[in-house]
């Protein structure tokens, strides 16, 4: 069973805000009118406002739709609300995004009769915690179908796909309206004479592997045929990222953009520390307007959680990089994105310290800060002196790739409580913005004239002396 949330982010905004109901919005992550939409409501779709349009192109087709600031701690915090729901009827359930789970029943053969009745359950359980929230389920042998079926019937769709159907679905279909076709898989299959998605699943094994260049086709005859390929993937945390996207105003301040980079650092520095992770490879990536970028990654011969020695890291090789080609900084006002990510995870049980750099006194500490954090439920109670130069100039973002550190565990709490606590300052407020509607032109004045027939001025010089004075 795969549930997928309607509108999800928009969604949650008019649960919070009741007067926002039934009106296109368009929730963004700072205000500006390049700004991009990263989530519409319903009725904003509807005039044609789709997720990722700048809010100018926006404004042109929909110049009613409001704009609100976006509230991660709010949408994770439905999030694990429905995850408690799905856990009610299933014990296997795997978060796929911050709007999207599945329910693994395949051992639940005699425990329920008809999924299509816990699918209802669901989606009333839903909506008495939720009014305003809604959901499409999709019920099939396997989790890709299950997917494909919550995109049949949208808003509160309810599908199921089997055996007997299945081929009904595919033939009303694109080769792009499955996930992960996009247009250069779809030029790839169009190359071996592949059409449909339905000639795709009639395809032998062996001529989708010339299509994709290997295993991978072997995966999508799987998917188009039952097989289980996307249930388990990515439970673990392989990689870990922070990135944010800068305004002008932010990209002018140098300062700005190296608090940004603390901010990024400690972010990733909290994950870890409440995953029980050490990294071994930290990387760096700076975008510029003109879409270039400059990178650089470190692997460490000791593993590390610490932010401020991924920024030493990784403020040692930029300063290696200006040196050597004579650049004052690269942090100028042309940057647009700073991201940082680490990978290579060795759990803190297993740690294994030098004998020359003892930092077991200095990593318990770190724990000790974020437990006192967690404790009082304020992540912002204990700061470190770096956090304090500059404390809000990393806006929260969404977390999509932070599901996992909202899983609960064996009590019904979430492994990270900090996600879910808001990252506004004390006392801000978050506007709601109304573009008025720009008011119609006046309407042209009508002339009348009454012209001597003993005038010698024609009609037509007459008009166009009017048209002059006017």
């Amino acid at each position: 069973m795969y549930i997928d949330m309607n509108c999800y982010f928009a969604s949650c905004e008019q649960q919070r805000h009741p007067e926002l109901r039934g009106k296109p919005l368009g929730v963004l992550t700072y205000d500006s009118p390049n700004a991009a939409v990263i989530a519409a409501s319903k009725e904003a779709k509807e005039f044609g406002v789709k997720s990722g349009m700048r809010l100018m192109d926006c404004r042109q087709i929909c110049p009613q739709m409001l704009t609100v600031p976006t509230s991660p701690a709010w949408y994770r915090q439905i999030h694990v609300d429905i995850m408690a729901i799905l856990h009610k009827y299933c014990d296997d359930v795997i978060p796929k995004s911050i709007d999207e789970a599945v329910c693994n029943f395949h051992s639940y053969k005699f425990v329920y009769n008809d999924l299509s009745e816990i699918a209802r359950k669901i989606k009333a359980d839903i909506s008495a915690k939720y009014d305003w929230l809604t959901c499409s389920i999709g019920i099939a042998p396997s989790t890709f179908l299950a997917k494909l079926a919550t995109g049949r019937q949208k808003v509160d769709g309810l599908v199921v796909i089997t055996e007997d159907n299945l081929d009904e679905h595919l033939a009303k279909m694109k080769l792009t309206d499955l996930t992960g076709i996009a247009t250069a898989n779809e030029r790839r299959l169009r190359m071996i004479g592949i059409q449909t998605p339905l000639e795709m699943r009639h395809t032998s094994p062996a001529l989708l592997r010339k299509a994709f260049g290997g295993v991978v086709g072997d995966y999508w005859h799987r998917r188009l045929n039952f097989g289980e390929v996307d249930m388990y993937n990515k439970v673990e945390n392989r990689t870990m990222s922070a990135t944010r996207t800068m305004s002008s105003q932010q990209s002018r301040d140098r300062q700005q953009l190296e608090s940004m980079l603390i901010s990024l650092c400690t972010r990733l520095e909290q994950r870890m520390v409440k995953g029980g992770l050490f990294c071994k490879e930290v990387y760096f990536s700076a975008r510029y307007r003109d879409g270039t970028q400059w990178e650089t990654s470190v692997k460490l011969a000791d593993p590390l959680q610490d932010a401020m020695e991924m920024r030493a890291y990784i403020k040692e090789r930029i300063a290696d990089f200006e040196r050597s080609r004579g650049l004052e900084t690269i942090f100028t006002e042309k940057v647009t994105n700073l991201t940082v990510a680490i990978q290579g995870f060795v759990k803190d049980n297993v740690m294994q310290y030098s004998l020359f750099d003892n930092r077991i006194k200095r990593d318990a500490v770190r724990k000790v800060m974020y437990k006192i954090k967690e404790d009082y439920d304020q992540k912002n109670l204990v700061r470190k002196g770096c956090e304090l130069l500059n404390p809000f100039v990393m806006k929260d973002a969404i977390g999509f790739g932070s599901v996992r550190d909202m899983m609960l565990n064996k009590e019904g709490g979430v492994k990270n409580k900090h996600l879910l606590e808001e990252d506004a300052k004390e006392g801000e407020k978050r506007e709601i913005k109304i573009k008025k509607k720009a008011p119609p032109p006046p309407k042209e004045e009508e002339w009348f004239c009454d012209i001597n027939n003993e005038e010698t001025e024609t009609f037509t010089s007459a008009l166009k002396k009017m048209k002059h004075a006017s």
